[in-house]
């Protein structure tokens, strides 16, 4: 297991955004199965977790920018910064319409459209983002995910008012186009994938990639697919399961997301004014996990030590524990090079 290669790319945006959603996806159907009286404030608490540190970090950010006028030619810092700002008026925008669900749902005194109003907005808001995020080649997966549900957004308001009768199933048909898009997506990688394994020209490195994307997308999308259609389900009356069983597919999709999580590049630098990666970030605040970063472990039985001692190879460097311990801990960076030939100059008679 080497520590440094696997925070290198990690993005703790993500990572912050999944988690908080996967404990909202728990607190909910406790709440909806009445296994916890809470109030829905309470429930709704990781979201407001998730913007209050959205904002925090926006806002520290901005004053470095605002105290720091020399970082801003630092590679893209303008082009981040602009997204940062982006990122956090969209976020505002679903703060409302949360805000908004709350009071619903305690209260029951205005109408599901007047709730659903700033999703209407953020719609073309993350369509002109998604044009900006193109042209300065960044990630807008969220801003995606609000362009594009747009008109389930308008189904689910009306449906949920009573102006349209509709079943949840007929409800939920721009989702459902959108999940054969995600499983067109998971058939691609599959097919690669299996085209890879089969290539005798593609090293291993590759292979590996592309099995690990293959697997990741299965399963993201299938779990997430079953939870949508046992969720219909359950709105239409077809079944009496209990919305905790219902929500356990969502679990296993937004874990296998928190995992995709140590291995995805990107984030923005400007996030709370660290301009830097989020690892490098980490060392530098904490010291001693440098020399924990640059460790790599090897798990090793008696038998293929033997081997290894009777090999050929290139002696490693030395290890820290012995055979006993079954354990032996290697400097990861850099490999050993032998020193070069002796060379013997005879001197002329």
């Amino acid at each position: 297991m080497n520590p440094r290669g696997l925070f290198q790319d990690f993005n703790p945006s993500k990572f912050l955004i999944y988690a908080c959603l996967l404990l909202f996806s728990v607190l909910l159907p406790l709440r909806l199965d009445g296994v916890i009286q809470w109030s829905y404030w309470a429930v709704f608490a990781p979201i407001w977790l998730w913007k209050l540190l959205v904002v925090a970090g926006a806002s520290v950010g901005a004053g470095v920018w605002a105290r720091n006028p020399r970082y801003r030619t630092e590679g893209e810092a303008c082009v981040e910064f602009k997204a940062m700002l982006i990122a956090v008026g969209i976020h505002l925008l679903l703060l409302m319409f949360e805000v908004l669900v709350c009071d619903r749902v305690e209260r029951g005194t205005h109408f599901w459209l007047l709730v659903f109003m700033p999703l209407f907005f953020v719609s073309p808001v993350s369509v002109a983002a998604c044009v900006w995020g193109f042209r300065h080649d960044r990630s807008l997966e969220l801003e995606i995910l609000c362009s594009v549900n747009i008109l389930q957004f308008i189904f689910i308001a009306l449906r949920l008012d009573r102006i349209i009768h509709w079943p949840w199933l007929v409800v939920f048909v721009p989702l459902w186009i959108l999940m054969s898009f995600l499983c067109l997506v998971v058939l691609y990688y599959v097919v690669w994938s299996l085209l890879f394994l089969r290539s005798l020209d593609v090293v291993a490195e590759q292979r590996r990639t592309h099995v690990t994307m293959a697997v990741s997308w299965i399963t993201i999308v299938v779990p997430l697919l079953t939870f949508e259609v046992l969720l219909v389900h359950r709105l239409d009356g077809h079944n009496t399961f209990s919305y905790i069983s219902i929500f356990v597919p969502l679990w296993l999709s937004l874990i296998t997301l928190m995992a995709t999580t140590f291995r995805r590049k990107g984030g923005n630098h400007w996030w709370f004014g660290i301009r830097r990666d989020f690892c490098q970030f980490l060392l530098e605040i904490f010291p001693f996990l440098r020399e924990y970063g640059n460790i790599s472990y090897d798990l090793h039985h008696e038998d293929s030590e033997d081997a290894e001692e009777t090999g050929s190879e290139a002696p490693k460097i030395a290890p820290v524990f012995g055979k006993k311990a079954r354990v032996v801990i290697t400097q990861s960076p850099g490999k050993y090079v032998p020193p070069p030939p002796k060379l013997n100059i005879d001197m002329p008679d």
